[in-house]
């Protein structure tokens, strides 16, 4: 099984970005690389937008087999797209510290042990691969990640989701399946 983190709803506007709920106590640094990721997740998200759009649409009738080719022509085109991507992309060290940071704050003494516990008994990591741009295992169950996590994170489109295998999280777009990036010892 596998923690996943949906983008969520709840958002507070600060300046000229949506930053998300508890936002408000980032400092003026933290809040930069907040936007900044979000918009390195955004460009991901307009990308994968722009080269959907340009495919043949699927017929309400589509059988699996048409869908299941229909995601793996998606998946070639995004990896071509992004043939240079790498991890650290969109995580860059300073958001992948922020990040970590937040979670570290959001789960503290049993509540910390639990997490790491359940994600780490939980989560096959041998059966997922730690690389940009490869699909995500689909037999990998998912585990809901607590809402109160969600709300302190950096927003994401609703293409994407943010889960964790082992102590990494990964960024996966939810339709085409892809690993868009990771950081790793997410969990403290």
């Amino acid at each position: 099984m596998c923690l996943a983190m949906y983008g969520h709803e709840s958002e507070v506007y600060v300046g000229s970005s949506h930053l998300p709920q508890g936002a408000s106590t980032l400092s003026p640094k933290d809040k930069v690389i907040f936007t900044a990721f979000e918009k390195r997740v955004k460009g991901y998200s307009k990308l994968r937008e722009d080269l959907e759009g340009k495919m043949p649409k699927l017929s309400k009738e589509a059988k699996p087999e048409e869908i299941e080719t229909h995601k793996k022509q998606f998946q070639e085109r995004v990896r071509a797209a992004r043939s240079t991507a790498k991890h650290g992309d969109l995580f860059t060290p300073e958001a992948a510290v922020l990040i970590r940071t937040i979670i570290k704050d959001e789960f503290k003494g049993r509540e910390r042990v639990e997490l790491r516990d359940t994600v780490l008994r939980e989560s096959d990591t041998k059966a997922v691969p730690l690389r940009v741009n490869y699909p995500y295992p689909e037999s990998q169950e998912l585990l809901e990640m607590p809402p109160t996590l969600l709300l302190r994170l950096p927003q994401l489109p609703k293409q994407l989701r943010y889960r964790f295998v082992g102590r990494s999280m990964l960024l996966v777009d939810r339709e085409n399946g892809l690993i868009v990036d990771y950081m790793t010892n997410a969990l403290p």
